[in-house]
């Protein structure tokens, strides 16, 4: 079986894209940047040359595929250019599933995010809430909104899709790297003096990869599938990272209208004096306010997903991030364990 796979050379794409071929898929990428998919291509990918908001681009890369797993979009906390969001996040994935459904294809994944299920105040998520769109901040999860409303009424429609809602993926790939991916650098690098409380749950992004796959596979056409694993406040978020990597976690919790007034400057000054993201960007900040939890059992159980503790999820990231040269200090050496 051939699959398509969109955002092949981002964090959750890339990793779907090589869970694929070691499963024996035959994988063709779609990829705007044909020299950051080197190591698929070395792994037997074929490329495709595109993008989300070339609609000629997208109908050569679907052509002749059994499978489509759509995981690209435009994912940043911070847009200067809302409209680009939109029409790529949500315009592109109906254009993609448009074309996927006249050519053919036989099954399709698409990756949405946890951002679009409710969570009751104080209590857990799962697949049956759905968020109201006005409670939703900024472009990006909007825009997975939409993306995902639209999936989902083409799946009624008959298009053989399923939905899956990864919460926050950690590990290998991280490139960018994403905000979480960020967050976990800025604590290896020593730059984070201070946290919000907030509360997420947190998942091998290998696990999610994996997810996709069994997805594929024996995922019910029209429904959702948490991809997620374990529930932590950003304290203890923190605590661990601290105890794979020996170094100090910190203590100073900053409230949410401190770190709002932080976020608006930051921003204002990204804005203002061309300065790049911001190092806290407001979307972030607000979303921060809620504990974001979930039950993602639905996914364990009817597909089978792993789940991959925690702890190790946080070495494989470290390691990465080590390895291919983003820390700025040295990580203290292990300490021996005494007999």
């Amino acid at each position: 079986m051939r699959a398509l796979v969109t955002g092949a050379t981002g964090f959750i794409g890339g990793n779907v894209a090589r869970a694929l071929l070691r499963h024996g898929y035959g994988v063709r990428a779609l990829v705007r940047d044909v020299g950051r998919a080197a190591d698929l291509k070395a792994m037997g990918a074929q490329l495709a040359l595109g993008d989300l908001c070339d609609e000629a681009s997208l109908e050569r890369a679907v052509s002749g595929c059994d499978a489509l797993l759509h995981v690209g979009a435009i994912y940043t906390l911070w847009a200067p250019e809302p409209e680009l969001v939109y029409r790529t996040n949500v315009r592109g994935t109906r254009t993609l599933l448009e074309l996927a459904g006249r050519a053919g294809v036989r099954r399709i994944v698409f990756t949405s995010s946890e951002s679009t299920l409710r969570v009751p105040r104080g209590g857990v998520g799962d697949e049956e809430g759905r968020r109201d769109l006005r409670r939703i901040a900024g472009p990006y999860k909007r825009s997975k909104y939409l993306a995902e409303q639209l999936a989902l009424d083409m799946a009624g429609d008959g298009l053989p899709l399923v939905v899956v809602n990864p919460t926050t993926p950690v590990g290998v790939g991280d490139v960018k790297p994403t905000p979480t991916g960020g967050l976990i650098l800025d604590f290896l690098n020593r730059r984070m003096p201070a946290f919000v409380d907030t509360g997420l749950n947190v998942v091998d992004v290998e696990d999610v990869a994996e997810g996709h796959v069994l997805a594929l596979e024996h995922g019910r056409v029209g429904e959702r599938y948490l991809l997620g694993n374990e529930n932590l406040t950003m304290e203890q978020l923190l605590q661990r990272l601290a105890g794979v990597t020996g170094l100090r976690a910190p203590r100073l919790r900053l409230p949410h209208w401190l770190a709002l007034g932080l976020a608006h400057a930051d921003e204002a000054a990204a804005r203002g004096l061309g300065l790049g993201p911001p190092r806290v960007p407001l979307d972030g900040v607000r979303a921060s306010m809620h504990h974001r939890y979930f039950d993602c059992g639905k996914a364990v159980r009817e597909l089978g997903m792993p789940q991959t503790p925690l702890d190790e999820a946080l070495r494989k990231a470290v390691a990465w991030f080590r390895d291919h040269g983003y820390l700025r200090r040295p990580l203290p050496a292990p300490r021996e364990e005494v007999a």
